[in-house]
């Protein structure tokens, strides 16, 4: 009989929990529906905020950690900034630098192991940052103590995620209030950490992803507990939603109002 792992209400087989190279086995899904320069939201969300957060200067050093097919590259690029993009994925790597390849350089890595590659310098990175890739990585305290270690005294790191009181896998969604004629995000549970496989692909038996659900807290002190004094905060809503052109009254204000996306800054102190 088949062996099962239970996750706070959630059950899985045990085959879905194996991930030996990150995301190796949804690469050519995920490199399929993002593209050379990202998802929509990436393009007109993602990126710009976190780009306002980091303001990368000329000749500063940029770490992106979980880079994926190296979406952030070209626009640190632009900016004169020198681009390392990590990443645990071989497959996803081989995107990278198909697509990024002449914006930077693209080594493999664990996040949580930086110091383990010999080509990364560590304690030489003006910035380090998480675009959408730190809540699918665990040990969050792990994660963020090697990062650190990359950064030079006062460097900054930029964590940008989906809002973790909003957007919380299988725990949150749309409802409408027919009597108030509404749109509202229902919540469902927040406080407790949660560990949720994500959706399959190609085949039953492979393409699994996990992604964390942590509350906002957690982050906030891991950083404090390793000597990161937060100094910027942005709460990022889907606002002018050109994938929805033929939106209600009721879809634009909850799209203005409610924030899909968090972006913290921390300074090493």
């Amino acid at each position: 009989m088949e062996k099962r792992l239970e996750f706070i209400g959630i059950v899985m087989p045990e085959y879905q929990r194996k991930r030996p190279s990150g995301w190796d086995a949804v690469a050519s899904w995920y490199n399929g529906w993002m593209g050379e320069g990202g998802s929509h939201h990436h393009q007109k969300v993602a990126v710009p905020a976190v780009i306002k957060l980091l303001q990368p200067q000329p000749n500063e050093q940029i770490l992106d950690i979980g880079a994926g097919q190296g979406v952030l590259a070209p626009h640190i690029a632009k900016a004169g900034a020198k681009y390392t993009g990590v990443d645990v994925s071989p497959k996803l790597l081989e995107y990278a630098r198909k697509h990024h390849g002449k914006n930077g350089r693209f080594l493999q890595c664990d996040a949580a192991q930086l110091a383990s590659n010999a080509y990364l310098e560590m304690g030489s990175f003006d910035a380090v940052v998480f675009l959408l890739s730190i809540q699918d990585m665990n040990p969050l305290e792990d994660v963020l103590q090697s990062a650190v270690g990359a950064l030079k005294p006062h460097g900054r790191a930029v964590l940008f995620m989906t809002h973790p009181a909003f957007r919380i896998p299988r725990q949150s969604g749309w409802g409408f209030d027919e009597g108030r004629k509404l749109q509202y995000r229902r919540v469902d549970r927040y406080i407790t950490p949660l560990p949720v496989p994500m959706k399959s692909y190609e085949t039953q038996s492979s393409g699994v992803t996990i992604s964390f659900h942590r509350p906002i807290s957690e982050y906030v002190n891991a950083l404090g507990n390793l000597g990161l004094l937060i100094d910027r905060m942005e709460e990022i809503p889907i606002g002018d939603n050109s994938l929805k052109p033929n939106r209600t009254r009721a879809e634009k204000l909850a799209d203005s109002e409610i924030p899909l996306f968090l972006g913290l800054r921390a300074r090493r102190v």
